[in-house]
């Protein structure tokens, strides 16, 4: 009995040391002079599998040869990405997201997109408005505000960082509404009373859509239109717009980033406007990172 509880006690001591080395490993600092790939494991943290940034990130890693020397694309959560880039820049340590802008992240860390000569993420995007076929003729009024959204990524942002601060989406909608009594002026510019009128938005569940989303819903309401908000993946969303489940959606992020979708469903939807200018997906690092500033310096740096 003494004996068999001497070799558990060791076999514990050993899993701690192994337990101990492991966590010294991930929390050592990013060294730029050692290779990357093996600070980090050779892992992309990445969201949700659905996601566009995602389905060109495994691109990448084959046109930049990444997969061939052992680069893997690790699925999460934008929350647990976010959580992990948090620590790792709290404590200076590498890591490599998927990224994009507008979002929070962006507006509260250093961060820098990684250049894509092979253009494999495309130039940067537009997030359009889409609207299903039949809504100008069925609801001129509602048609009018799409046509009139508008805003910039620093004022998206200026919402997300709210909400990622702890504030309800829809208190830091109205927020930013009275905030911006002109912008929101001009978005209800020539828009009738909508008299109890319903309107469905659909929108990608990310932190850029779910505070546009509630930022024209607020706007809407304030006009009288009763609004419901349904939050999905990507794909449900085209879908819903295409047909005809939701009247329309600010997430269509084009044209590289939904562009299977704009494809699949092409001819059953409107493509209103671009609602934001300047959205771009891509990898990104802390700028503490200094020795890698393109994808390629993952297989070389």
């Amino acid at each position: 009995m003494q004996k068999a509880k001497k070799f558990l006690l060791l076999g514990l001591l050993g899993f701690c040391l192994t337990l101990a080395g492991c966590s010294a490993s991930t929390q050592a600092k990013y060294d730029p002079q050692k290779a990357l790939g093996p600070q980090i494991n050779y892992t992309i943290t990445g969201i949700d599998a659905g996601a566009g940034v995602m389905g060109n990130t495994a691109t990448a890693l084959e046109k930049y040869g990444l997969a061939q020397n052992n680069w893997q694309l690790q699925t999460s959560s934008t929350a647990a990405m976010t959580s992990v880039l948090d620590k790792a820049i709290k404590a200076k340590q590498p890591i490599v997201i998927t990224g994009w802008v507008p979002h929070w992240m962006f507006t509260k860390y250093d961060l820098k997109f990684l250049k894509d000569p092979k253009k494999v993420y495309g130039a940067k995007e537009g997030i359009h408005t889409i609207a299903r076929t039949g809504l100008k003729q069925e609801k001129p009024g509602l048609y009018q505000f799409l046509q009139n959204f508008n805003w910039t990524p620093d004022q998206l942002a200026q919402v997300m960082l709210q909400i990622n601060n702890g504030v309800e989406p829809t208190t830091a909608a109205k927020a930013y509404l009275k905030k911006h009594p002109e912008q929101v002026k001009e978005w209800l510019k020539n828009v009738p009373a909508g008299n109890n009128q319903t309107v469905t938005l659909a929108y990608v569940a990310w932190d850029s859509e779910i505070a546009s989303a509630n930022v024209v819903a607020q706007a809407l309401k304030t006009k009288g239109y009763r609004v419901t908000l349904r939050p999905m993946d990507a794909q449900p969303m085209w879908t819903a717009i295409a047909t005809g489940a939701a009247d329309a959606s600010f997430s269509a992020w084009l044209p590289t980033t939904h562009q299977a979708y704009a494809r699949s469903f092409q001819g059953r939807y409107d493509d209103v406007r671009v609602n934001l200018e300047g959205a771009q997906t891509g990898l990104a690092v802390p700028t503490y990172m200094t020795k890698i500033d393109s994808i390629e310096d993952l297989k070389t740096k």
